[in-house]
């Protein structure tokens, strides 16, 4: 049987999250963040780290023991039960199926607000049109396209940090090192943690790498490791660049709160600045939804093939292109849900899933290591009881933390999961099928 080579180092697959993440997006995302925190955005970025960092510790501490793809569903059906595992591989899903409608929604927003005559629905639809037909015919994006993408992406992010410190710079009254962002008499916890919440949309995808696992050099040791350094480095850059915007922007008022960064980039860098900004959120947004689309759509088909959604639909591949037709225009039918929703809401929802993925994750280090594996040591209770416990606390608090039509969308989406699941086992008589990740990489 054919296999992979593992040809991948540590640098290559931290490179590989850290472009999965997205690192731009800290600008898609500041207005709303502003504006729900009341101008605390680096102090919301700074707890969601916190919870991330945890959260990272204990997917490094499953990919350890069972370095296979597959992620939150192969570790919570391997450490818990099959059937908690569908639930797990359902939260996934809901990440999977709506992240490619977010992006869109984000770019719609920015185009919306540099062409205020073109409705944004029309920019919605624009991005749904183009990458499904992308995505349909199969073209893939070289690597060299991919690394040059992210160049654009950290160029356009410093130049934004450098006109921000340029810009405090012309203002006396503001010092360009203070701990205000983070720490002042007017912060409210509860707005911090309801921003941190929708911060954690950014770190989406700090555990993709384990998808990678059959093509890296000592995956058990590579990949974990891998997590963690992508979990820092991102949460680092998101602290850093809102920290800055943070300072050149200290209101929460905005003409359009969802394309805010439009905004303060017409004001720190005038006309030329604000269209190179937008082109390169545009780029960073149009090369994450192709991804993130083809991702959702090979999920489905995997689910397909292997029994978990029904075949006849999922499991259709066209006979001239060879992809997931039925599944790539499932994906664009759900993201066609923008027109009718915000940035907040959709993103928020998206995290719903992630957050019950992150906690079955956590809770799946204490049932494998400190259960079964009863490691019961000083060291142990640290690192496979305590440790992951502080990650579920905060990835539960995180998820109550929601926007209320999120948490009303997110546990529905829970529901439909649960009766589905009911549907396939047969009244949880039986176990529900395994998905063969190794066959779909």
């Amino acid at each position: 049987m054919a296999r992979l080579q593992r040809t991948l180092s540590l640098g290559s697959v931290v490179l590989f999250g850290i472009a999965y993440m997205t690192p731009i997006i800290v600008l898609g995302t500041f207005g709303i963040l502003a504006q729900s925190t009341g101008g605390m955005v680096p102090a919301s970025y700074l707890a969601a780290l916190v919870a991330m960092f945890f959260t990272a510790m204990s997917y490094g501490r499953m990919a350890a023991a069972y370095p296979v793809a597959g992620s939150a569903y192969s570790y919570v059906r391997k450490a818990i039960s099959p059937k908690l595992g569908f639930i797990a591989g359902w939260a996934v899903l809901l990440d999977y199926l709506f992240l490619p409608m977010a992006i869109w929604l984000i770019g719609a927003a920015y185009l919306g607000s540099a062409f205020p005559s073109v409705p944004q629905p029309v920019w919605v639809l624009a991005f749904i049109v183009v990458t499904s037909l992308i995505n349909i015919v199969g073209l893939k994006l070289a690597n060299t396209v991919n690394a040059l993408l992210m160049i654009v992406q950290f160029l356009v992010l410093a130049a934004f940090v450098a006109l921000c410190i340029h810009y405090i710079g012309g203002d006396a009254s503001t010092p360009l090192w203070t701990l205000t962002p983070f720490f002042n008499g007017d912060m409210q916890m509860p707005l911090i943690m309801s921003g941190a919440a929708i911060a954690c949309y950014s770190f989406l995808g700090f555990d993709a790498v384990s998808t990678l696992t059959e093509e890296t050099k000592d995956p058990r040791k590579t990949i974990p490791r891998a997590i963690m350094m992508i979990t820092l480095i991102g949460g680092l850059i998101f602290v850093g660049v809102s920290y800055f915007v943070q300072l050149a922007h200290p209101s929460a008022q905005f003409e359009n709160v969802d394309s805010a960064a439009y905004e303060i980039a017409r004001n720190i860098g005038g006309d030329l600045f604000v269209t190179i900004f937008l082109i390169g959120l545009i780029v960073g947004q149009f090369a994450s939804g192709l991804s993130a689309q083809a991702s959702g759509s090979r999920l489905l088909f995997a689910m397909g093939r292997d029994g978990v959604l029904p075949k006849s639909f999922f499991a259709a591949l066209s006979e001239r292109f060879g992809t997931p037709v039925n599944s790539i225009l499932l994906c664009a039918v759900v993201a066609l849900l923008a027109l009718k929703l915000d940035v907040t809401t959709s993103t928020s929802f998206i995290n719903f899933g992630a957050f019950l993925a992150f906690s079955l994750v956590n809770l799946s280090v204490i049932f494998h290591y400190w259960i079964a594996g009863e490691k019961r040591g000083l060291r142990e209770v640290l690192l496979f009881l305590i440790c992951p416990l502080i990650g579920l606390l905060a990835d539960v608090w995180l998820m109550v933390s929601l926007d209320k039509l999120a948490i009303m969308l997110g546990v529905s989406w829970l529901v439909l999961g649960c009766l589905y699941l009911a549907w396939l086992t047969g009244g949880f008589r039986r176990q529900p099928p395994e998905m063969d990740f190794q066959e779909a990489a």
